[in-house]
């Protein structure tokens, strides 16, 4: 039997990739659709928790009027509480706190007390609450001067604006993929626990700024793929990339002399693997997404129609390109994409990708853009 699944600030930032982990799974998971309006809708709640076996609450305010803040993510405590008890059910509470909840600020205080509540409700139902203590996320698509100074830095970054440290504090980060990792493993627990996700790294801000500030040099302005040493700058990078406003060509430069044409396909240097297809007319590949793959492309003959979308969302984006003017498309992760043959000769087509290919692990998965 499917476990039934709803998300509190689904549209959110963490939301957004829980949801998209839990629909990677759809014969164990029935999403149970919510909307934030459901907060105040008494009915419309009760509804929502009484289809639910699990529960994670993500909804809550980070930023604005301090008072505000703190009224505001107690209310949707209380809220989801009065909701159960209306209808009857325990299911099983996942609780996205925070490390600030010690540090006596407003935030803080309101997730401290959030899990207060849920905790005297839980003992009291005899239900399973999960309280965890999360340290600072990031990954794609978070929200700039909102969720996470890495996010504002990065937009900064693609957006032709100067970040500015304030305060150059050290900074405990985890990514958003590991937490949603983390979420699943706890998500069958039958006892109540308290979890405190372990930081992938901790850096402070001016080392966080040195790193993004060399990934623009190097992606941005020389074209190349920077050193990647391990899976926080490939997560860190893959999250810098993600505020571009579109996936861009880039055109190489081509060495041409009477004996043809020679083309820097990938500059790179973080390693990985390099192969090429051939493609017949009308034919289309591809047609999947990537959660944490950097992926290149680059077509070398024939002419391609390349397609992306990031899943969940309906908007489409079409590159034309041809072997007569070679250019680089990168692959966003999280973004659907294929390639199709729209000429009337065999294509042929370059690709890159920062890791080996693994049978076992492929991290390629199936969507139709």
């Amino acid at each position: 039997m499917k476990l039934r699944i709803g998300i509190t600030g689904q549209n959110g930032f963490i939301g957004y990739h829980v949801l998209q982990h839990l629909r990677l799974q759809p014969e164990l998971y029935e999403i149970i659709p919510f909307e934030k309006e459901f907060f105040n809708t008494p009915q419309k709640l009760t509804d929502f928790v009484s289809k639910c076996d699990v529960i994670i609450h993500l909804a809550a305010m980070n930023r604005g009027d301090e008072q505000e803040i703190y009224d505001t993510n107690i209310s949707l405590v209380k809220k989801l509480i009065s909701a159960m008890d209306d209808a009857g059910v325990t299911p099983h509470i996942l609780f996205s706190s925070s490390t600030q909840e010690n540090k006596g600020n407003p935030y803080g205080n309101s997730k401290k007390i959030g899990a207060e509540l849920f905790s005297q409700w839980s003992q009291s139902n005899n239900s399973v609450f999960t309280h965890y203590v999360i340290p600072n996320v990031f990954g794609p698509f978070s929200r700039p001067y909102y969720n996470t100074v890495v996010a504002t830095f990065c937009y900064q970054l693609t957006h032709g604006e100067k970040p500015v440290i304030i305060t150059n504090t050290e900074m405990n980060l985890i990514y958003v993929g590991d937490l949603v990792s983390d979420f699943f493993a706890h998500i069958n627990d039958t006892k109540s626990s308290v979890v405190s996700p372990k930081p992938v790294t901790s850096i402070n801000v001016s080392g966080l700024l040195y790193k993004l500030e060399l990934f623009k040099e190097w992606y941005f302005d020389k074209g190349m793929i920077p050193n990647l040493q391990n899976s926080f700058e490939v997560n860190l990078f893959n999250t810098f990339r993600s505020f571009a406003n579109d996936i861009m060509p880039i055109y190489p430069d081509l060495h041409s002399d009477p004996r043809g044409t020679f083309v820097e396909v990938i500059k790179e240097r973080t390693g990985g693997q390099t192969s090429f297809s051939t493609t017949l007319p009308s034919i289309t590949r591809g047609n999947h997404f990537h959660m944490r793959k950097i992926e290149r492309f680059c077509v070398v003959k024939g002419k391609a129609l390349i397609q992306t979308r990031k899943i969940g969302t309906d908007h489409v984006n079409e590159y034309m390109v041809s072997g007569n003017k070679p250019a680089f498309i990168d692959m966003p992760i999280f973004y659907a994409h294929n390639i199709k043959n729209i000429g009337e000769e065999e294509l042929l087509t370059i690709f890159w990708t920062n890791e080996i290919f693994d049978p076992n692990d492929p991290d390629t998965f199936y969507e139709e853009v």
